[in-house]
């Protein structure tokens, strides 16, 4: 499993990275191994305002519908627009071209909530699916 030291990850599976006041958020690796096929990506509207831990996309499998959550507070300022022509995206480059949206973080404290890329392997190598 691929797990970028330069992001932060939530319990939930999703990553974020810090781009200046901004952050880009998508799901982890792991997530999109789990929910196999991802044919559909229900991305929330640019202005929409979010709080840590809330949902706010949904992706759709072959296998099962599931909640993304935001990892922080803040506001939309961008979706990518692509994954609605090619939501495969998600499971190619997960961590590239597969982000979600992006969002202007709110309260920077909640960042230092989420997981680091270590505490994060440890997570899903307990699951005893993934030796990473």
């Amino acid at each position: 499993m691929n797990v970028p030291e330069d992001r932060k990850y939530t319990t939930s599976h999703e990553w974020l990275l810090l781009e200046g006041a901004n952050a880009r958020v998508g799901i982890t690796d792991h997530a999109q191994a789990e929910l196999t096929d991802i044919v559909f990506v229900e991305l929330p509207k640019v202005g929409a305002q979010t709080q840590a831990g809330k949902p706010i996309a949904v992706v759709e499998s072959v296998k099962a519908a599931s909640d993304i959550y935001a990892p922080v507070s803040g506001t939309i300022t961008e979706v990518n627009e692509a994954l609605g022509i090619d939501p495969g995206l998600l499971n190619r480059d997960p961590f590239g071209e597969g982000w979600l949206f992006r969002l202007a973080v709110e309260a920077g404290e909640e960042i230092e909530t989420l997981k680091t890329a270590a505490e994060y392997r440890a997570q899903i190598s307990a699951s005893g699916k993934y030796d990473v």
